[in-house]
């Protein structure tokens, strides 16, 4: 995705930014240069597609993926916290992408889950929020729930905004 970054737009008036970052200097709230086709084609073949992981809205405020539940349990039949976690990784993941801004990538450096409620059947809900994003680093809070809408974890997730590397095939020379 490194070669694919388009122009940004800014975050809404309640997320702090500081006044250098790419957030700041954006004037759209969506994500043109990224589509939900395009996020979803990226699962192929990853971890994301085997958990069932499916993206169903990207923007510069927040990011939504689903998941089944089904094939991601633990031996007693409740949503392993693991998938959990690499739901809410994946969700937050992306949003930090869109943050980060054109030619520049996002690299996790930490995260965090508090598991409230199990669940053992039907779909979760994953919706990353920026909670700060700086021209170095992103805050974003991911709070997934079930299908009544009940809090099942809560994940804080921090990723470095870097320069993104040369993409692959071109010569670095």
């Amino acid at each position: 995705m490194s070669d694919t970054y388009g122009s940004l737009e800014p975050m809404t008036d309640s997320t702090p930014v500081a006044p250098d970052s790419p957030a700041a200097r954006s004037t759209d709230t969506q994500s043109p240069w990224v589509t939900l086709e395009q996020v979803n084609a990226l699962a192929a073949g990853t971890l994301h597609e085997r958990m069932g992981v499916r993206f169903t809205e990207i923007s510069r405020t927040r990011a939504v993926a689903t998941m089944p539940v089904a094939g991601n349990t633990q031996p007693y039949g409740l949503l392993h916290g693991g998938a959990s976690v690499v739901l809410a990784e994946g969700v937050g993941s992306f949003l930090a992408v869109v943050l980060a801004g054109p030619g520049r990538a996002a690299v996790g450096v930490d995260i965090n889950a508090t598991h409230h409620r199990p669940v053992m059947s039907g779909t979760v809900t994953a919706v990353a929020t920026p909670i700060a994003v700086g021209r170095t680093t992103a805050s974003i809070e991911i709070v997934i729930t079930d299908e009544e809408g009940r809090r099942t974890c809560t994940c804080r997730f921090t990723a470095q905004l870097r320069d993104a590397p040369p993409s692959r095939g071109s010569d670095s020379r």
